[in-house]
């Protein structure tokens, strides 16, 4: 199934889309719900995911954060963002915190393409190195982090709780410098 990926950052005007903040919600909810490793364990509300993106758009109006999104047709397909440390001697890096596919459009390198333009970001952005972290089990995570010269740097065995199951955390980073 062939599909046609647009990518598009998102602006402040788009941020108050009602629609917009529906379908992020929709999509997070679904893939949590499902099991994805995305910071919840619960699906987040509407208000939580309102929040969140408005954080990102006052944040990226400073350089601080970069947050994309990919459509495929009327379908909100992907979500990704990164974000700079708050420490003072963090500042020059970033972390990608989360990178979310639609099912359906998973397997297609919609990943891949959203990966790439965070990192391109970042680099226009001037971050010096970025990391990101995720659930151990998560194989092809880790495949298409290494593909894109991540490296591992630690580990937290068994760190991860969901219900009784436990999951190591992987840290993963590049360095941009």
């Amino acid at each position: 199934m062939k599909h046609s990926i647009v990518l598009n950052v998102v602006d402040i005007g788009n941020i108050e889309d009602l629609l917009f903040i529906k379908r992020a919600t929709q999509l997070l909810q679904k893939l949590v719900s499902n099991g994805a490793a995305i910071g919840w364990v619960d699906p987040p509300s509407t208000e939580e995911v309102a929040g969140l993106l408005r954080e990102l758009v006052i944040s990226s109006g400073n350089g601080n954060a970069y947050l994309i999104v990919a459509w495929v047709g009327p379908d909100l397909a992907g979500i990704g963002y990164w974000r700079r440390y708050n420490r003072p001697t963090h500042r020059p890096h970033a972390n990608i915190e989360k990178v979310a596919i639609d099912p359906r459009y998973q397997g297609h390198g919609l990943g891949r393409q959203l990966m790439n333009q965070l990192i391109s970001s970042a680099v226009n952005a001037g971050v010096e190195m970025l990391t990101l972290d995720f659930r151990g089990d998560n194989e092809r995570a880790a495949k298409l982090y290494k593909s894109l010269g991540f490296t591992e740097y630690g580990r937290l065995p068994r760190f991860v709780a969901v219900g009784t199951a436990r999951y190591d955390k992987m840290f993963y980073a590049l360095d941009l410098r």
